[in-house]
């Protein structure tokens, strides 16, 4: 591929898309439509949910710390993240056991991490100097697709009556033939350049703080809701064919709403602000209108929002830093996958306290409504040191 090539912009789109399908919807959200399988068939409980959910979003917490400083090219970062993704996710149908269980969902997490940060330092990158950051929706609408892919999969085969562990070979499976597909399209140095670990780290005044917190705080929002939607669908209504329609929502709506955001008019702080508030009413929407079509009302708005922050938020770290980006990408990151470590466990401590999930939506949702209005404060723009 040579920068002259019209077709390129549209191969790294597609491929970064591909790569965040890979990492994001089957490395980590696969669980989530998985997990009432593995209540029926492994006998797990809400509190082994939880840690297993925690698990992963630790592994996520530490692979964006050592993304930070990774010294290998982001070719190949991408590259080690999108197979060790589809090994560990092939391995959970191997053997039966917590223990080893928790290790390969902390291994999954550090390994999507490390594939959003590189892909999107890599794929925004590349659009840019191509003329063609417009395709930065197709980009993130890649997280949708793979919940939609690893929801409507994890349907059909609880329609068949097949056991979670082959849920999880399917899925791994899944995973290492599409990144063997997309393989060679980050093996090219002209289409990868290289991770910068020698690049200048942005101050940290207030207004790198409040992009840090206010990426954190959504992460402990809509964590709870995209562990536990199923699960609380399969307790209202015990068909698979309707809860199990829970996931394959939360993911269509995130796929058509981040292509929409893409076209929004106004600033990527507004479109951040709103998103947060939106995401905020979904959360608690379930406490209000009874019924599958409460989860269904809430799949929708949390699924709809949730990929648009990280788009947005990923790009107003761009615009923010500049060159510099990555540095502030991977602390927002790790904010986020910490939000994203307490949300579980917050739950998990309310659902034996209280027998249901009311507490921690309460909290989830008054956390980004906070977290909105944060936003919406007038803007410092922290410059490079």
């Amino acid at each position: 591929m040579t920068k002259d090539d019209p077709g390129e912009p549209v191969r790294v789109a597609l491929a970064a898309l591909a790569a965040l399908a890979i990492s994001q919807g089957i490395g980590r959200f696969a669980f989530t439509p998985i997990l009432p399988m593995m209540q029926q068939d492994a006998g797990i409980s809400v509190s082994e949910g939880s840690w297993l959910a925690s698990a992963n979003y630790a592994g996520y917490l530490a692979g964006a710390l050592w993304a930070v400083r990774l010294k290998l090219p982001a070719r190949t970062a991408i590259r080690i993240g999108l197979a060790v993704t589809g090994a560990s996710t092939l391995a959970m149908a191997l053997h039966d056991g917590i223990l080893l269980w928790l290790a390969l969902r902390a291994l999954a997490g550090i390994a999507s991490a490390w594939v959003l940060v590189f892909v999107s330092a890599w794929a925004l990158e590349r659009l840019a100097s191509l003329g063609r950051l417009s395709l930065g929706g197709v980009v993130y609408a890649g997280v949708g697709t793979g919940i939609v892919v690893a929801g409507l999969g994890c349907l059909a085969l609880m329609n068949l009556h097949a056991s979670s562990s082959f849920a999880w070979m399917v899925l791994g499976v899944v995973a290492l033939v599409a990144a063997a597909v997309i393989w060679s399209v980050f093996g090219s140095g002209s289409a990868a350049p290289a991770a910068r670990p020698a690049e200048r780290s942005v101050r940290r005044d207030a207004e790198y703080w409040r992009m840090v917190i206010c990426y954190g705080t959504y992460g402990f929002g809509y964590i709870i809701p995209a562990t536990f939607l199923p699960l609380m669908a399969k307790q209202i209504v015990s068909d698979p064919m309707l809860f199990g329609w829970a996931w394959p929502v939360f993911g269509l709506a995130a796929v058509a709403s981040t292509l929409i955001a893409q076209r929004a008019r106004g600033s990527l702080r507004g479109v951040w602000a709103a998103s947060h508030v939106v995401m905020a009413l979904g959360v608690v929407v379930p406490l209000f209108v009874p019924g599958l079509a409460g989860i269904i009302i809430a799949a929708l708005c949390v699924g709809g929002t949730f990929v648009v922050i990280t788009q947005v938020g990923l790009q107003e770290a761009r615009a923010v830093a500049g060159a510099n980006a990555r540095s502030l990408i991977a602390a927002m990151t790790s904010a986020f996958a910490l939000g994203q470590i307490v949300g579980p466990l917050a739950a998990a401590y309310w659902m034996r306290a209280t027998g249901g999930f009311s507490g921690a939506l309460i909290l989830a949702s008054a956390l980004l409504a906070l977290a909105a209005a944060a936003l919406l404060l007038p803007r410092r723009r922290p410059s490079p040191n």
